[in-house]
């Protein structure tokens, strides 16, 4: 993914957030499962009857390998182009990296990736209105999320809207390349004390609360905020993670297995929750 030149990265301090620091979050990557048992056994049975076994869990991973999200073969041009385009946004050559993802996406229509990418190039060059109308696109191609896909389109129609400050999403995805935690926990304070209804800042401000009430505080409020699919369900797992560790391993079940069912979860949260539910089931 393309980065923000120095000059961007300043602009956005207003309102800059971290989107990264998940509680056992990842979207993709290699970290294994747990093992599968030999008894199969349920787990979770929701209130219709559907129902998850220690089967169901034994592959769940928590990360989901959103590269391969294509209806059809990607042409090896297509790929190529898009690996043209990314070297150059991380140069900061935003026109030219856009140029070649709109090849790559003629090339490759059902494929979300160089969208998404297109998608973050015009954020970075501050294009909100071309930003959204990509990430819509890659909402269309992929409905239950494609790597920050579904917050973004939500930031950003509600800063169309009016309901945020243009520039929140910009300025959110940004603190990505802030490094230096304690300068991190100070801007999501600030965050959350101008826009409390910002749901993703709740998000972040629960992973930096040590006290498991506070947290929960917290998580509750970006609950009450009417969060997007993708934050909603980060804040239901980490709300069943601190429960968990509170002693109630049964609310933790009940709030991973609806989560793991549930159509309408990202795809990242899906098999997080599942990995989640293992691990607690153990």
């Amino acid at each position: 993914m393309p980065q923000p030149t120095k000059q961007m990265r300043l602009s956005l301090n207003y309102f800059i957030l971290p989107f990264m620091a998940l509680i056992g979050c990842s979207t993709n990557g290699d970290s294994p499962g747990p093992a599968a048992k030999t008894e199969n056994r349920v787990v979770f049975r929701a209130a219709d009857g559907r129902e998850l076994t220690t089967a169901d869990l034994a592959d769940a991973t928590g990360t989901f390998e959103y590269e391969i999200l294509s209806n059809n073969d990607i042409p090896a041009k297509a790929n190529q182009l898009h690996q043209q385009a990314r070297q150059l946004g991380a140069a900061g050559q935003y026109d030219e990296a856009i140029r070649l993802l709109t090849e790559a996406q003629t090339l490759a229509p059902d494929w979300p990736y160089p969208t998404y990418d297109m998608a973050f190039s015009y954020l970075l060059k501050q294009d909100f209105a071309k930003a959204r109308q990509c990430y819509q696109k890659v909402i269309e191609l992929s409905p239950r999320g494609f790597f920050t896909a579904l917050t973004a389109l939500d930031t950003l129609d509600r800063e169309a809207a009016g309901e945020l400050p243009e520039g929140t999403y910009a300025a959110y995805s940004s603190l990505e390349w802030v490094d230096d935690p304690q300068q991190k926990a100070q801007l999501i304070g600030v965050l959350v004390e101008r826009l409390p209804s910002f749901a993703p800042a709740w998000k972040e401000y629960a992973l930096q609360c040590q006290e498991p009430a506070e947290k929960l505080e917290a998580i509750e409020k970006g609950l009450a905020a009417n969060p997007d699919a993708e934050t909603k369900g980060i804040l239901l797992i980490n709300k069943a993670l601190t429960l968990n560790q509170q002693g109630d391993k049964q609310a933790a079940k009940e709030i991973l297995g609806s989560l793991a069912l549930d159509p309408n979860a990202s795809f990242s949260n899906e098999h997080l929750a599942k990995q989640t539910l293992a691990m607690i089931a153990e």
